[in-house]
């Protein structure tokens, strides 16, 4: 799968893709790959106030657990309650309907530490 070129990434493998006010987060294909088949997703809380690396959520699958992090700052508007019930959506639309959660008040100058498509496909390539 392509890394979508409107997305910005972390090292940790999480996306994010701002829509005007909102910042909509997700991991990346290469971190669902990694992981395996996802069984658990501990959501973050509506209105809980994140920094850019702060623990926002907890993923499991059939070979690890694995925390989620921030990759910008922000309030948690909304998380994704439907992978509460379905959270191998995350293996199958990672960058679509397996979003994580959507911040508000998001910290825009967050996003110049992150990397570009091009970048994060690079830094994922040299982990294999």
């Amino acid at each position: 799968m392509q890394n979508p070129e409107d997305l910005k990434y972390t090292k940790q493998h999480e996306w994010v893709r701002v829509e005007g006010d909102t910042a909509v987060v997700g991991i990346t294909d290469h971190a669902q790959e990694e992981l395996g088949d996802i069984t658990y997703l501990e959501l973050p809380e509506d209105g809980k106030s994140v920094k850019q690396g702060d623990e926002l959520a907890v993923i499991e699958s059939v070979k690890a657990a694995s925390d989620i992090y921030a990759p910008i700052g922000g309030t948690v508007l909304e998380a994704n309650r439907t992978l509460a019930d379905a959270p191998e959506t995350i293996n199958t639309d990672p960058y679509g309907k397996g979003w994580i959660c959507k911040l508000s008040n998001a910290a825009s100058g967050d996003l110049e530490a992150l990397m570009s498509a091009a970048e994060y496909t690079t830094y994922a390539e040299g982990l294999k």
